[in-house]
């Protein structure tokens, strides 16, 4: 199946540059559901409303706050968000090479691939052999969508695979979840590491799925077949709020571009 690509660019570092694409690299199994009034199965719109006022707030009377306190807001302007915003780029700035044996699997975020263009097939096959054999990831800096994200770039299976890396500021500390030092049975560590041992298997993802996915589906294709599906009435169409990850930043990125050629 071809992959379609959601961004273009350049990975660098040193004197090399290789023109790649972005693609994703897992499909999430979510079923998505759309909110409708069961009178006429119009689909529902989200609107801001002011419970003080009683009254919906039309979009040029919304502005942003962060909460300091209940009830407590610091406002802040488009402007002042834009003046501390990065400049986007077209780069994936490779800073250091790192073993990803070392960085714990709790900052991984969201993965991607990363296909080479016309014209960096050579280098994208060399930069993928290199880090096989090194088992070394590039550490890099990507600006997109007024946000800078930290990502791993990494050889898997012939390919470039890039997973976006979660800030050490945003790793929730475990002090208050591991339990407090205390003595161990050997006789009960004896019979866990035995339990444990009976259960040793190499992993095989395809053993396993969503059991709720399918069955919600296989609902949905009843339904259709017995059924059919219902129609709204023609209309204004709403737009759904996106998912808050880097191809949601990507895709309206695109769009925007798209609307001002």
């Amino acid at each position: 199946m071809a992959v379609q690509g959601i961004w273009s660019g350049t990975i660098s570092f040193s004197l090399v540059a290789i023109p790649v694409q972005l693609v994703k690299a897992v499909n999430p199994g979510r079923v998505s559901f759309r909110l409708l009034h069961d009178k006429d199965y119009s689909p529902l719109a989200r609107r801001m409303f002011c419970p003080k006022q009683e009254k919906m707030v039309p979009p040029e009377e919304i502005v942003r706050g962060y909460e300091i306190a209940p009830d407590r807001y610091l406002p802040i302007t488009d402007e002042e968000l834009e003046s501390v915003s990065p400049e986007r780029s077209r780069t994936i700035e490779i800073v250091e090479f790192i073993d990803m044996n070392e960085v714990d699997p709790v900052y991984y975020d969201h993965p991607y691939y990363l296909v080479p263009l016309k014209g960096g097939e050579k280098p994208y096959r060399l930069l993928v052999e290199i880090m096989r054999r090194t088992n070394r990831a590039g550490l890099a800096k990507f600006v997109l969508a007024e946000r800078e994200y930290l990502v791993a770039v990494k050889s898997r299976e012939g390919a470039l695979a890039l997973t976006t890396l979660h800030y050490h500021d945003e790793i929730l500390s475990d002090e208050d979840i591991s339990p407090k030092e205390g003595k161990v049975e050997a006789l009960e560590m004896g019979r866990m590491k035995k339990s444990i041992k009976t259960m040793m298997a190499d992993f095989n993802p395809g053993k396993y799925a969503d059991e709720r996915r399918e069955k919600v589906m296989a609902i949905l294709k009843r339904k259709a077949k017995e059924k059919g599906a219902v129609e709204a009435p023609a209309g204004e169409n709403v737009e759904g709020e996106g998912p808050p990850d880097l191809i949601a930043a990507l895709e309206d990125i695109m769009r925007d571009v798209k609307k001002n050629r």
